[in-house]
C-alpha cells in the first residue's frame, strides 16, 4: 500500500508539472514573439564563424531560434526559462539584427564583445545545465575582431584626420549616447571636458584599474587610438565600443573637442 500510494503521488505530481507547464506568468515566448523563427538572420552581414558561435551558445534565450529541452516543458522550471527567454530577447533579439540600421548593428557589435569579454553571458546558471556553451579564448578573439570593423571597411589606426563637428554630432548621438553624456555619468563618464582630461579622473565614476592607471590625457591623437580600438590601447578597461570609419572617428573628435571648449 505505501509503495502504490508513492506511486500515485509521484503520478500526480508528475501530471500537475505537466498542466502546470501549460500555464504561462511570464509570456509565452514561442506565441508571444512575433516574427518568423525559421527565417535565417545575419548571413549577409555577419562572418560565419562569429554567427556559428553566436548560434550555438546565444541563440536560444537571444533570438527566435529557441531549442527547449525536455525538462523546459514541465513547471516551475518552464516557468523559470520563459522568463530568462524573454528577459534575453528584450535586451538582443538576434532574429530582429536584418532590421537594425547599419550603426545599431555596430553598437550591438560592441556590446556583445563587451559582455562576452567580461564572461557575463552566458550566465552561470545557464552554463551549469549546458556547459559547452561556454565562450572559448577563440570564440572571443573571433567576436572582437568582428566588433572592430565596420560593413566593408576594415578597422584603421593612425593619424587623425580634420573632423567636421556638425557630422560628429550626429554620430555621436547615434552611436554614443546609449552609455555617454555630455553632462552627466551613465555607463561611460560624462564627456563634457574631455579634451585635456586625464583618463579615469571624474570624481565619483568607478572607473576599470586598468583606465585610471593609465595616465592618459585625452587629446586628438589619443581619442583616435581609443575610438580605434580601446582594448588595445588599455588592456582591460571596460570600453568595447569601435568606431570603425576612419572620417566618422574624426567627425566625432572634433564634436567633442569643440564641446570642451564651451
Amino acid at each position: 500500500m505505501t509503495r502504490l500510494r508513492l506511486l500515485t503521488a509521484i503520478t500526480g505530481i508528475f501530471a500537475a508539472s505537466i498542466l502546470l507547464g501549460l500555464i504561462h506568468p511570464f509570456g509565452n515566448p514561442v506565441t508571444g514573439a512575433p516574427g518568423d523563427p525559421g527565417r535565417p538572420w545575419g548571413q549577409d552581414t555577419i562572418p560565419g564563424g562569429v554567427r556559428a558561435v553566436l548560434l550555438a551558445k546565444c541563440a536560444d534565450c537571444h533570438s527566435l531560434q529557441t531549442r527547449t529541452p525536455v525538462y523546459a516543458h514541465f513547471a516551475p522550471a518552464s516557468w523559470l526559462i520563459e522568463r530568462d527567454i524573454l528577459r534575453a530577447r528584450s535586451a538582443m533579439n538576434l532574429s530582429h539584427w536584418d532590421e537594425d540600421s547599419t550603426d545599431e548593428q555596430q553598437i550591438l557589435k560592441a556590446k556583445i564583445a563587451q559582455v562576452a569579454r567580461k564572461r557575463e553571458m552566458p550566465p552561470m546558471q545557464y552554463l551549469v545545465l549546458h556547459f559547452n556553451a561556454r565562450l572559448t579564448n577563440a570564440d572571443l578573439q573571433a567576436i572582437a575582431q568582428w566588433a572592430q570593423t565596420a560593413p566593408g571597411q576594415p578597422s584603421q589606426s593612425g593619424a587623425p584626420m580634420q573632423g567636421d563637428a556638425i557630422r560628429g554630432k550626429a554620430v555621436f548621438e547615434k552611436r554614443c549616447t546609449g552609455c555617454h553624456a555630455l553632462d552627466q555619468d551613465r555607463e561611460g563618464p560624462h564627456l563634457n571636458g574631455v579634451f585635456g582630461r586625464t583618463a579615469g579622473t571624474v570624481p565619483g565614476f568607478d572607473y576599470s584599474t586598468a583606465l585610471k592607471n593609465s595616465h592618459i590625457v585625452w587629446g586628438e591623437a589619443t581619442l583616435e587610438r581609443w575610438l580605434t580600438d580601446p582594448q588595445t590601447m588599455v588592456r582591460g578597461a571596460d570600453m568595447d565600443f569601435y568606431v570603425a570609419k576612419p572620417d566618422e572617428r574624426a567627425d566625432v573628435i572634433q564634436f567633442l573637442k569643440e564641446q570642451s571648449q564651451h
